[in-house]
């Protein structure tokens, strides 16, 4: 057989041949290498969710978890770890693979600092995407090999610092996302060099306050340019007209000043526009009218003046927000054209006229608010011709003419508010049956005629408020079947008839007003059933009988008003047992001795007009007659009681002289907030070191004991009145405390305030702050989850009624363990409200300023950092510290956690991360709890499950972004819920 010589020639051209073959085979086996180092060394997988990343016989990696590959040379060219649940650092190993084009590692764990070097080696990828992790430090300068990188997002980061000025050099770079973290520069020229750049996100960042630079008039590609919330202050530049690509623009919630400037018309691709929560000021630009492509624009919270622009209604708008500016004239008919119009909201301005009659006949309107302005005329009655219509919201204004019989059949209807405007005639029946109605207001119009039965059928119906009007005839027993119902006020109305006896049966009633009315017969006796009723008013009626006893039994009744009826019988002593506010029964025909509790200055014009009642004490009343005349021995033990009076005032004056700087001529001011027997002279002379109890930064504290035995609470604020930041806190707890009433809110009962000293008395709470219990040396006493879970609901609703229950919303501001005090039997009590803020109506988007930061290290929310707007989810936040203190007995910066790092953050890492077992395997995520939990307790099954809700409340509470923490009336929901969707599950 001949031999086979190959020259040298052909020998290498075969061998190329061979290596060609076999390269893709030795690439794949080193990236398989290269994806198993990752997974063993640089990533921690407690999710099991890269359970298939396993050498194989065939060292292909392509099917695995994540992995996407060339189909033609099977080569890796994609890594996707979204969501996979995977810690770590920046595992850039995976960029030794030279094939890959994307790398995403979005909604991980990963963390630390992104260091220059390591980050060279993915200078070939296309894709980037590290957000939603937990990165620290500065962003990384970026080496300039990176010339093929098309989108890099690495926002909710906790990155600070300056943009990096190569984040300007990327010649191919469309998406740039930085949102979310904690930069602290400007907003740099240099991002104007991007000339391929498509969408630009910067919010949600704490910059510092600065103009938004000419230069981005250069991205003409750009499509979005999203950069909220990020202190840019100043004008709008002109150049903003040159993004004729531009179709998202959103600068919503910053200090912009000045005018829209007119160039604003040459976004002719845009297609939504947010300025909403701004300073600009002057006329709405003609040009926004030519925008032919706009569909939703919202400029609310601005300064706005002058008219609607006629061309604006030629517009394919879904969307129209021009609340809370300066706004006037009237509105163009031309509007009503708009077959797109979704929603018009056109709130809090000076708009004049009558609205297009015509408005909703072409459109699916879902919201309507035109309410506070000055409008005229009907009602549109085509609002709702779509059936989409869900709230209707016009009130303060001068409307006028019936409810349009057409609102009766708009069955998505579920938020009404017409109030205080001049409507008139009867309302439809249709109307008062209108399914999914959740909230209607109707007062202070003109209407007429009667309730319908129909009004059986709004079951979900929580507030109905129909006081101020003339509506007639009896009230249906039909209205009984509204058990959601919170509000019922029918009050100044020509209501005949009795009282339904069947209303005691709504179960969650908290105001009932009926008062101005011609109801006749006796008030409901069983009562049972209003156990959160916590006012009555009966008055200016024609109601007999006798005052029911049982109102005495009704636990949280702070305000009852049954003057002017025909009501007889004594005042039943039962009515002391409840805690009241306001107490009138003047103008009856009640008899007898009024009882003791109410022989108080405080009650005394709401008993007049009741020639037959007597008092021995009042002098607005008769005395009681007395049936033997004084003897002798009478009058002697009157003389020795006034000689005792005499005595005991002398001894009060000095004792008072003694205390406070042999002052002998002092002025007190006092209030009074709840019904007490004691005044200053029962608290001054016990402010002493043996009644002392503890010290904070406002003040000293003490326990008092009363003459009756009863004990309150004592604080004594340092300084006086030349003391600014004393008064405020003086002011804000008695402004603020004076007004509310709830069960798990601390009651004020009186304040005293001098030239030198303001003093503030408390109900005394037996076990102290949470706070103590918690952490310090009565830990002891608090050793029971179901103990600690029933603090967590009770805290909640008292937070969740300052935020939603009160007329004006109440920031707490310093939400914390230590100010939560625990009664006797361990019900929780929110205090301490001297950095309260209340917010007034028609504040920004439920947002107050603040001069500094208040609140206590570990427990203030991260947007604190950087603006000085808070709302009340910087209280949600703060409680959800609260609750991991609870589950984890920790302080909020424990040593234990290490350096720089707090509760939220270990439970971040710690509680997060299953152990081995899989996160479905219920017995592992019980363990995976063990070591976050409290280790005093004796943990049962059932506890684990309970904390376990409680956690998964707590984190939704601290996430990093106000606008995705749930409100306080969500907290408590969720907190009473038995089921929820568990991280752990």
């Amino acid at each position: 057989m001949p031999q086979l010589i190959l020259n040298p020639l052909s020998f290498l051209l075969l061998s190329l041949l061979c290596f060609r073959r076999l390269s893709p085979v030795f690439s794949l086996y080193r990236d398989t290498q290269i994806l198993l180092r990752v997974k063993n060394s640089q990533i921690v997988d407690n999710n099991d969710s890269l359970k298939d990343w396993v050498p194989n016989g065939d060292h292909n990696p392509c099917k695995w978890t994540g992995i996407t590959c060339d189909a033609r040379n099977q080569s890796v060219v994609s890594i996707d770890l979204t969501s996979t649940g995977i810690y770590g650092g920046f595992p850039f190993d995976f960029c030794r693979i030279r094939t890959l084009q994307n790398l995403s590692l979005a909604q991980n764990f990963l963390g630390d600092t992104i260091l220059p070097q390591p980050l060279a080696l993915c200078s070939h990828l296309r894709l980037l995407d590290l957000s939603d992790n937990l990165f620290v430090g500065v962003l990384p300068e970026f080496p300039s090999e990176y010339s093929e990188l098309r989108a890099l997002n690495v926002s909710v980061n906790n990155f600070t610092g300056d943009i990096p000025a190569s984040f300007g050099r990327f010649p191919r770079l469309s998406v740039l996302c930085l949102s979310g973290n904690l930069l602290n520069g400007t907003v740099p020229a240099f991002l104007g060099n991007l000339s391929e750049l498509t969408r630009l996100e910067l919010s949600y960042n704490p910059l510092k306050p600065g103009l938004l630079p000419s230069e981005i008039g250069n991205l003409s590609k750009l499509e979005a340019a999203i950069i909220s919330n990020a202190n840019l202050a100043g004008a709008l530049p002109d150049s903003i007209g040159n993004l004729v690509s531009l179709k998202n623009l959103d600068l919503s919630t910053n200090s912009l000043s000045g005018k829209i400037p007119d160039s604003i018309s040459g976004l002719r691709n845009v297609e939504q526009i947010e300025l909403y929560e701004n300073l600009l000021s002057g006329e709405l630009p003609r040009g926004l009218g030519n925008l032919s492509s706009l569909l939703r624009l919202d400029l609310s919270l601005n300064n706005l003046t002058g008219k609607l622009p006629e061309n604006i209604a030629a517009l394919h708008l879904t969307s129209l927000h021009l609340n809370d500016n300066f706004l006037e004239g009237e509105i163009p008919a031309s509007l009503a054209s708009n077959p797109n119009l979704e929603e018009l909201q056109l709130f809090n301005n000076s708009f004049s006229g009558k609205l297009p009659e015509d408005l909703g006949r072409n459109s699916e309107l879902r919201n309507f608010d035109v309410s506070t302005n000055d409008f005229t005329g009907e009602l549109p009655k085509f609002l709702c011709q779509r059936n989409n219509l869900q709230s209707l919201i016009t009130f303060s204004n001068r409307f006028s003419g019936a409810l349009p019989e057409q609102y009766g059949e708009c069955h998505s209807l579920y938020y009404v508010r017409i109030e205080d405007n001049e409507l008139s005639g009867k309302v439809p029946p249709e109307f008062w049956g209108l399914p999914g109605l959740q909230h209607l207001r109707m007062d202070n119009n003109r209407f007429e005629g009667m309730i319908f039965p129909s009004i059986s059928g709004i079951r979900g119906l929580e507030k109905l408020i129909l006081s101020g009007n003339s509506f007639s005839g009896h009230l249906p027993v039909e209205i009984c079947e509204l058990h959601e119902l919170v509000v019922l006020d029918i009050s100044i109305n020509r209501f005949t008839g009795e009282v339904p006896s069947c209303i005691t049966g709504l179960r969650k009633l908290q105001n009932l007003r009926m008062q101005e009315n011609m109801f006749t017969g006796e008030i409901p006796s069983k009562m049972s059933s209003w156990t959160d009723l916590t006012e009555l008013n009966l008055s200016y009626n024609r109601l007999s009988g006798k005052i029911p006893s049982e109102l005495g039994n009704l636990p949280d009744l702070t305000y009852l008003d049954l003057a002017v009826n025909l009501l007889t019988g004594e005042i039943p002593v039962e009515l002391t047992k409840l805690k009241l506010n306001q107490f009138n029964v003047s103008g009856n025909k009640l008899y007898g001795k009024v009882p003791d509790a109410f022989a108080h200055q405080l009650y005394s014009s709401g008993l007049l007009g009741n020639p037959d009642l007597c008092s021995p004490d009042l002098n607005s009343l008769p005395p009681c007659s007395k049936k033997r005349p004084l003897s002798l021995i009478a009058i002697i033990i009157l003389a020795a009681c006034v000689v005792l009076l005499v005595g005991s005032l002398l001894w009060i004056i000095k004792s008072k002289s003694f205390a406070f700087g042999n002052k002998y001529k002092r002025v007190y001011k006092t209030s009074t907030f709840q019904r007490i027997e004691f005044n200053e002279g029962d608290i001054l002379p016990f402010l002493t070191s043996d009644n002392h109890i503890g010290t904070g930064s406002s003040g000293r504290v003490y326990r008092v004991k009363l003459k009756t035995g009863e004990a309150v609470a004592v604080k004594k604020l340092w300084g006086g009145a030349e003391k600014p930041d004393t008064e405020s806190l003086f002011r804000s707890e008695v402004e603020t405390l004076g007004q509310i009433r709830h069960a798990n809110i601390v009651k004020l009962l009186f304040s005293c305030s001098a030239d030198d000293f303001r003093l503030l008395v408390y109900e005394y709470m037996e076990n102290g702050s949470l706070g103590d219990v918690l952490h310090g040396e009565k830990c002891g006493r608090l050793m029971d989850w179901s103990r600690r879970f029933s603090i967590a609901v009770g805290a909640a609703q008292g937070l969740a009624y300052l935020h939603h229950g009160c007329v004006s919303p109440i920031l707490h501001r310093d939400v914390k363990s230590n100010n939560i005090l625990l009664d006797q039997e361990f019900r929780p009590r929110v205090a301490d409200f001297g950095l309260a803020k209340t917010l007034q109506r028609g504040a920004s988007d439920g947002a107050a300023a603040t001069s500094r930061v208040a609140g206590s290290y570990g427990y203030i929310a991260p947007e604190y950092a950087y603006t000085v707007k808070v709302t009340e989810k910087s209280d949600v936040y703060s409680f959800g510290v609260v609750l991991m203190e609870l589950v984890t007995g920790k302080r909020p910066n424990d040593p234990s956690f290490g350096e720089n790092k707090d509760l939220v953050k270990w439970i971040t890492e710690t509680a997060l991360s299953c152990p081995e077992g899989g996160s479905g395997n219920v017995e592992a995520r019980w363990n995976n709890l063990g070591h976050v939990v409290d280790p005093r307790l004796n943990w049962s099954r059932h506890d684990y499950e309970e904390a376990e809700k409680v956690l998964n409340v707590a984190l939704l509470c601290t996430s990093a972004f106000p606008i995705n923490r749930p409100s306080m009336r969500r907290v408590v929901e969720l907190l009473k819920e038995h089921k929820l969707t568990h991280p752990f599950s």
